[in-house]
């Protein structure tokens, strides 16, 4: 007789840890989806490329002239700007957030904006430093003859004709940020 009740006993048991799993796992999918819809409201940054920057002389959006840099092309190597950034400084961006809300006295956006121009700045300095791969020596002679023929317009000497992501420093200053509260 006790075999049985122990038998039966544990087919209940576990049913009821089915059941138990059903609704701890329905519980848990609400208490996502809310902490998710409530993630979703929170103002967030973007640095970069932003849409609406002025494109470049030949009508290029500077996004695509900053990804044809990063990837590479059939004619141009890969100068991955971007990635080295973020590889580089990432670790340092959660402590950069904190130490902005403290300064911004918990104000989210305004921390989010002073970070978010201290990581211009960070992609700004990797496009200046970045030397490798060099540029072809066809590029920097043109880059020379345009500066001689364009006189006073554009001054360029021989240490900016050789900077790979450097030609008129429109990419340079197009890096920008904004602050998105969806």
């Amino acid at each position: 007789m006790a075999k049985s009740v122990l038998k039966g006993s544990a087919r209940v048991q576990a049913q009821l840890n089915g059941i138990g799993r059903e609704l701890q796992g329905g519980w848990m999918k609400r208490l996502l989806s809310r902490v998710l819809r409530r993630a979703q409201a929170l103002p967030h940054l973007n640095a970069g490329f932003l849409e609406g920057a002025s494109p470049e002389k030949d009508g290029t959006p500077v996004a695509m002239a900053a990804y044809y840099n990063e990837f590479g092309t059939e004619n141009i190597p890969a100068r991955p700007f971007m990635r080295r950034t973020i590889a580089k400084n990432q670790d340092q961006w959660p402590k950069l957030l904190a130490a902005s809300l403290k300064a911004a006295k918990g104000d989210l956006e305004k921390a989010l904006d002073m970070t978010a121009e201290r990581i211009v700045t960070q992609i700004q300095a990797e496009i200046e430093s970045l030397q490798d791969p060099p540029l072809a020596k066809s590029t920097i002679d043109n880059r020379l003859r345009v500066s001689r023929r364009n006189g006073s317009i554009r001054r360029v000497n021989m240490q900016t004709a050789v900077k790979p992501l450097i030609d008129t420093g429109h990419m340079l200053n197009s890096v920008a940020h904004e602050v998105v509260s969806d």
